[in-house]
């Protein structure tokens, strides 16, 4: 199991599957089927360098080169994982994503990440001051682009 399903107790991520606890250096700290144990530092996963921007948390695979784009004045709404790349999701809007990865979708901005080939992560973003109904209008155009980018994706795929 993934440890991205995983939930947050205090500063330690538990495996939402088996339980353990790891540590912000990646050691694993607790194996709930072994309480007296002290695991071994062997125990461990891979750490990322991550900051939080702008209520956005950001993950960097290598070293960062460059901080997080500013995204003043917006807040996150929802996220999507789309089946369809990120040439894909630009032609659904109709406009290129910036270098930063993001979209300027009429009253939505969509920040792209490709997770692996053909999927890719939106993270949608709306104005601050957006009340209920813009919120939820903002979720359903988003929900309608990542559906209509799986079509382009497909069709594109399928020649």
């Amino acid at each position: 199991m993934s440890l991205s399903h995983g939930f947050v107790r205090g500063e330690t991520l538990s495996c939402i599957y088996h339980g353990w606890s790891y540590g912000q250096a990646g050691n694993c700290l607790r194996i709930p089927a072994h309480p007296g144990l002290t695991p071994p530092d062997a125990i461990r996963t891979v750490t990322h360098p991550v900051t939080e921007a702008d209520g956005v948390v950001w993950v960097a695979v290598d070293e960062p080169t460059a901080a997080p784009p500013g995204l003043a004045g917006l807040v996150p709404l929802r996220s999507l994982t789309a089946f369809a790349d990120i040439a894909a999701i630009e032609a659904a809007a109709g406009v290129k994503a910036t270098a930063d990865g993001l979209v300027n979708a009429g009253d939505i901005r969509l920040l792209l990440s490709s997770t692996r080939d053909g999927e890719t992560l939106i993270h949608v973003l709306v104005s601050a001051d957006a009340g209920p109904a813009a919120r939820i209008a903002a979720a359903r155009i988003a929900e309608g682009l990542r559906r209509k980018a799986e079509d382009i994706y497909k069709k594109g795929a399928a020649r």
